[in-house]
């Protein structure tokens, strides 16, 4: 799977830039759309929204592509200088890059948790790429979802994650990648313990761990996690899951209670595929995308 397309909807808003005759619309009625293209200087756009529409409605942004400008047109440095312009904005999403701009593993990020900090109001905190990308641990009692797109997760970000005080996080999604674009710091299936304990987070309801070159691993975790009792949705999508994995994952807690398993792109036989849905007759169940599994080669969705 590559990413073709930009989004075209996001927190619930249809996404749209700024462009002349836009200034007239209602700031609170779209995710407006920054950057997207080597000829655009992202904080230079930036500035531009703010001081066409009403930025003090803006709920929701779009960071599309920076380029290869400097430090000060980066999306987070360039949002916290003007964050006292936002003061309603709820949802952000860093780098919404597509691959005709930049592939995902090379999309270059910095510190992301000043952003975090200046916005505390933010419900909903989006990345895409995993390049340079860090965090520390902090706190907020706002944020409701939070999603990392990555061909290569940093493990020092799933564990900052780890160790963060979200006590309404409902929504959480990692995609982990493959370990040759992590660049030398991978995500271990025990770095996840403190998702799956059931008490770190417990407005957790839908969980994604997702993209992974262990995901047989996950599925074993996830088979005796007690968060999976708390969740209405669980993905183990877009990895290299195999019959092996989700073997284990059947032979675990029951999945009945759950509304949605997410399976799609994996290395299951067509045996296994019927077992799965047999086993959750009530479940939306989604196994598209059956890869052939030659015993030798398998793959995650999204990796360079």
């Amino acid at each position: 799977m590559t990413l073709h397309e930009h989004l075209t909807e996001f927190a619930g808003l249809p996404v749209l830039r700024f462009e002349p005759g836009t200034e007239e619309l209602d700031a609170a009625a779209f995710a407006w759309r920054v950057g997207g293209g080597y000829d655009v200087k992202w904080r230079d756009e930036l500035h531009t929204l703010l001081d066409s529409v009403d930025a003090g409605r803006i709920t929701a942004l779009v960071a599309g592509w920076w380029g290869h400008e400097g430090a000060e047109h980066y999306p987070p440095t360039a949002l916290i200088e003007v964050a006292d312009r936002l003061p309603v904005l709820r949802a952000l999403f860093v780098a919404d890059v597509v691959m005709e701009e930049n592939e995902i593993s090379w999309i270059q990020h910095g510190d992301v948790t000043p952003l975090l900090a200046a916005f505390p109001q933010l419900e909903t905190f989006e990345v895409r790429g995993g390049d340079g990308l860090r965090l520390t641990p902090f706190a907020s009692t706002s944020l409701r979802r939070m999603r990392f797109e990555s061909g290569g997760l940093p493990g020092q970000v799933v564990k900052a994650v780890a160790e963060s005080d979200l006590p309404n996080l409902e929504h959480l999604d990692f995609w982990f990648g493959d370990e040759n674009y992590n660049y030398g710091d991978e995500v271990r299936v025990g770095d996840l313990a403190p998702f799956l304990s059931g008490e770190r987070f417990p407005a957790l309801r839908r969980l994604g761990l997702e993209n992974a070159d262990f995901q047989d691993d996950i599925a074993a975790a996830v088979a005796s996690a007690p968060v999976v009792a708390q969740l209405s949705s669980l993905s183990l999508a877009m990895g290299t899951l195999t019959d092996r994995g989700a073997e284990l994952l059947l032979s675990g807690q029951p999945l009945t209670h759950l509304e949605s398993l997410d399976l799609h792109h994996h290395f299951l036989s067509d045996a296994m595929m019927q077992r799965v849905r047999d086993a959750l007759p009530g479940v939306d169940v989604d196994l598209r995308g059956q890869e052939e599994n030659d015993g030798e080669f398998v793959f995650v969705a999204v990796s360079e």
